[in-house]
């Protein structure tokens, strides 16, 4: 018989699932109280939420929240990390702490959206720059092609005003000698 506390930590994992743009888990296994403090204090500055969960109750909250998957990445001591935002910092976070820490804390793999992530995707994802930069690149990829485009269109008036320059030139001198003709001649007359 499920106890009021287990459902409400059912509820409480199957809301932060279905919120979530990203779920990494963790063994902390070895990880000692005050590295968890850390760790949890670290991530909660992220906007990145983190608990140690029971394995039957993750399961549970997977299949209500239409993410079964969740099972193939939770298994022994499980804590789930949960970004709301970019999945890159999260991934990004979890590596950063491990590295400056050197914390025994292990990373089996994710879940981004749907898909499974191995422990080396969610590596490779955590070297992956912000989205913004992302979304920067890529404009700049997309907008290449157009400024060669536009650029293209632009180089025959180019060419045509090139060429015209020259005769207006030309023809500007020819102007200036003939007004220095007509003051000449309007000179001599007086």
């Amino acid at each position: 018989m499920p106890t009021e506390r287990k459902i409400k930590q059912v509820a409480e994992l199957k809301d932060s699932l279905d919120r979530c743009s990203i779920v990494i888990a963790t063994d902390p296994s070895g990880v000692n109280v005050n590295i968890m403090n850390d760790l949890r204090r670290m991530l909660r500055e992220r906007d990145i939420e983190y608990r140690v969960v029971k394995n039957n109750l993750a399961y549970i909250a997977a299949g209500e929240s239409k993410l079964a998957e969740l099972k193939d990445v939770v298994q022994g001591p499980t804590g789930l990390a949960f970004g709301y935002a970019d999945p890159i910092e999260v991934a990004r976070a979890l590596q950063e702490f491990i590295r400056t820490s050197r914390s025994p804390l292990n990373i089996r793999g994710g879940l981004l959206g749907n898909r499974v992530l191995e422990t080396q995707e969610v590596a490779t994802l955590a070297t992956l720059p912000p989205k913004e930069e992302l979304l920067a690149q890529l404009l700049g990829q997309v907008q290449a092609p157009i400024a060669r485009f536009v650029g293209q269109l632009q180089a025959p008036v180019v060419r045509l005003v090139t060429v015209l320059e020259g005769p207006v030139a030309s023809l500007n001198i020819v102007l200036q000698q003939r007004v220095a003709q007509l003051e000449q001649s309007n000179q001599d007359s007086l």
